[in-house]
């Protein structure tokens, strides 16, 4: 394969960008808050620059590798990778600006490197894939410059030798592909000698590049769940990454926000993130069945009313037709509910599936994940839709004064059997009394409702 020659980088070259990136806490670690696009620019700019990602198997590797810990505490940044470390934030009351992980943004980066006449380094792989990988963003990127490749075998086992042809090359950008938590040790431990200004751990990047390694459809990675189709695709390697490893890792990540929130969030984190990690596969086998069952996605996220008048997106499993919103307007005279929620015994939008999974209250369990957002609780008040609010009596808005739950008064008390104004009074009588006690009180009862099945339609 040709290179083309390496260029130096040149402070001319584009904008300096010399602030620092935003930082947010997570279990501990400092991680990145930013947008991709001000990301990028960051850490194209002057100046040296070590940068390792986080994802949840990482955060796993961390709390037991005291070496891999101290490599990511001296990184000039670490960068959020996945569902798993957003939802680790959420549970701490925080909110990551964007996922940042290393197979989307770093042909983004290399992108902007280029228009930029900047010059990157590929170090890491089985022989032969970083060579790949060098063709691949050559064909994606006009113009990048590739200084040079090694693999991660014979061509990382001596070090010395290694540094000096990267060194040699005059390239900007060295990006290691390793595994973790190796890349980063090495990274770490000869950060002092590579002239590199900018250096990124990049884990199974070269695999993905070299199509050693299929990513998931973007689909998939669009609902967050690439990890699901990586298990997929290698179960026997990735079972006990994926399946004990994430178990563990919401367990650490809830044990980390009970340290610094109240009872009311430490039951939340701690009832949903078991739920997540019992239910995580039976809830995407459920996901399977919608989506053979009729047209559309999976999930369906539908605005709703949170607390203090706050819109937020709840989760559901799709339980009704795709244009089922476009059809409501027709169906509202046909109500079975006295008031100004609608509700109908024999609503035609609903699937042959969401009958049965509206009669055992599994369409909800998708808000697992609104309460380790903290958008709900377990126990609180419907979250209502924003219409309903805008009809609301003036006494209703008392139900806005706490976080909507999955479950409640009116929940076990009868659900879609009883009106309004009662589901109006019980909401308020929950929000003048509740209490640990009367949430765990209503947890068991919900079990009974759920299984009686009275209201639910």
């Amino acid at each position: 394969m040709q290179y083309q020659p390496a260029l130096h980088f040149s402070s001319g070259a584009h904008p300096a960008e010399t602030r620092k990136l935003p930082l947010c806490p997570v279990l501990g670690l400092p991680l990145v808050s930013a947008d991709t696009e001000t990301v990028i620019r960051t850490l194209l700019a002057p100046g040296r620059r070590t940068v390792f990602f986080l994802n949840a198997h990482c955060a796993n590797i961390r709390a037991s590798n005291a070496s891999y810990a101290a490599a990511l505490a001296r990184a000039d940044y670490v960068l959020p990778d996945g569902i798993g470390v957003e939802l680790a934030a959420r549970m701490q009351g925080r909110r990551l600006a964007a996922n940042l992980n290393g197979t989307d943004l770093t042909p983004r980066l290399l992108r902007l490197a280029a228009r930029w006449g900047m010059s990157v380094f590929l170090i890491g792989g089985t022989p032969g894939t970083a060579d790949a990988a060098a063709q691949r963003l050559c064909l994606d990127i006009p113009g990048l410059r590739i200084a040079g490749t090694r693999d991660g075998f014979a061509g990382a086992a001596r070090p010395e030798e290694a540094i000096d042809e990267i060194n040699a090359s005059g390239a900007d950008i060295l990006l290691v592909a390793m595994g973790v938590p190796q890349q980063e040790l090495w990274i770490d431990e000869h950060r002092h000698l590579i002239d590199a200004p900018l250096v990124l751990g990049v884990g199974a990047l070269f695999d993905f590049l070299a199509g050693n390694v299929r990513r998931a459809p973007a689909w998939v990675r669009r609902r967050r769940m690439e990890w699901a189709w990586r298990l997929a695709m290698e179960p026997r390697r990735l079972a006990k990454r994926y399946l004990v490893g994430n178990a563990t890792f919401l367990a650490r990540a809830a044990t980390h926000a009970v340290r610094q929130t109240d009872a009311q969030r430490v039951l939340d984190i701690a009832i949903s993130g078991s739920a997540l990690a019992v239910l995580g596969l039976p809830m995407l086998a459920v996901a399977a069945l919608v989506r053979l069952d009729s047209k559309g996605p999976a999930l369906f996220k539908q605005v709703r009313v949170g607390k203090d008048g706050t819109p937020f997106g709840v989760y559901k499993f799709r339980s009704m037709h795709v244009d089922a919103e476009a059809r409501r307007a027709a169906l509202l005279a046909t109500s079975d509910r006295e008031g100004v929620c609608f509700k109908s015994r024999n609503d035609p939008r609903i699937t042959r599936i969401g009958k049965y999974l509206r009669r055992l209250s599994i369409d909800e369990l998708p808000q697992i994940i609104n309460v380790l957002k903290g958008e709900m609780s377990i126990v609180g008040p419907r979250p209502a839709l924003p219409e309903e609010v805008a009809n609301y009596p003036q006494r209703a808005m008392g139900r806005l004064d706490v976080k909507p739950g999955i479950t409640g008064l009116w929940q076990v008390a009868g659900r879609a059997n009883i009106g309004f104004d009662k589901m109006i009074d019980l909401d308020l009588a929950y929000v003048r009394s509740r209490s640990t006690l009367l949430n765990l009180i209503l947890i068991m009862l919900t079990f009974r409702a759920v299984l009686s099945g009275r209201g639910a339609y």
